[in-house]
């Protein structure tokens, strides 16, 4: 029996990426066709961000999330949903005031960055676990706002995808797991290659792999031109995988793609490897997501 694996589609994003490429979805009916297009070729999961549908640039707007999961669930497609929580943690020192945000700072609460979640009741949403220098800026994660985000989420029975950007970050999760904020098996994301984090290499893959929980389900990703060569990395090492215009914009060198079209590369190279993407309901099963009535 082949051994399968769990493709993740990763749309949209919140990076500044819609005007390097015009397969970036902006408006939630974009979104939303996005993850159906990457569904039916071979996406278990879609993760969502939502966009400004005028700018383009990242939203929060809990209604803009609400067009796109009722558009997907319309649809009749299946797939997995799975909601971003990680915004609203940006913030860049004024440089005459260190002590307060400058042009670029977005920063939100943890029941602010919760409410999208609380309300639509995806299968998962995300819970990026630490602070990290993201290029120029902090991304902001103190632990008690992670303890009382993990709190949140744990009361809507929405599943935890723990976001890792760096090394300490499983520590912080591990524990989060320990005091009983985080229920069943958890499920571990690492995000590999982001300035300044974790590398994206077998290595780092490893590394991490071996200190988290015991029963743990995991998954990998790379950016930029190590978006596909993690999918190989990772398959092999026994995890997950995760591909789409979020990460990187690009099939080859010079050569944009659509998501669905990454979602194929990614079944190819994980067919290279002898191993099948599992179906949505399959994912299911194995990560023991909670079902909700919509």
């Amino acid at each position: 029996m082949a051994k399968k694996t769990i493709i993740t589609a990763a749309v949209t994003g919140a990076g500044e990426t819609t005007e390097k490429s015009p397969h970036v979805p902006v408006t939630p009916k974009e979104i939303a066709d996005a993850a159906i297009e990457s569904a039916k070729a071979g996406a278990a999961i879609a993760h969502i961000h939502v966009r400004d549908p005028e700018t383009g640039n990242m939203s929060h707007d809990p209604k803009l999330f609400q067009e796109v999961v009722e558009r997907i669930r319309e649809s009749n497609t299946d797939v997995v949903i799975n909601i971003t929580a990680g915004g609203g943690g940006d913030f860049v020192p004024d440089l005459d005031n260190p002590t307060q945000g400058g042009p670029g700072t977005d920063i939100q609460t943890p029941k602010e960055r919760h409410e999208p979640v609380g309300q639509l009741l995806p299968e998962i949403c995300t819970l990026d676990c630490g602070s990290l220098n993201f290029g120029d800026q902090v991304y902001l994660g103190p632990e008690g706002w992670l303890r009382e985000h993990a709190a949140l989420i744990q009361e809507s029975g929405v599943k935890p995808e723990l976001e890792i950007f760096d090394t300490g970050q499983i520590r912080l999760a591990n524990q989060l797991y320990h005091d009983g904020l985080i229920d069943g098996d958890p499920m571990y994301q690492f995000c590999l290659g982001i300035p300044w984090g974790a590398a994206a290499d077998a290595e780092t893959i490893t590394y991490m792999r071996d200190r988290i929980v015991e029963g743990a389900s995991w998954s990998a990703f790379g950016i930029g031109r190590m978006q596909l060569p993690m999918v190989a990395q990772a398959a092999l090492l026994g995890g997950n995988v995760r591909v789409g215009l979020e990460d990187n914009l690009y099939l080859e060198k010079g050569v944009l793609g659509s998501n669905a079209q990454l979602v194929d590369k990614a079944v190819g190279i994980l067919e290279g490897v002898s191993v099948e993407p599992m179906t949505p309901q399959e994912a299911r099963e194995a990560l023991n997501l909670r079902k909700f009535e919509n």
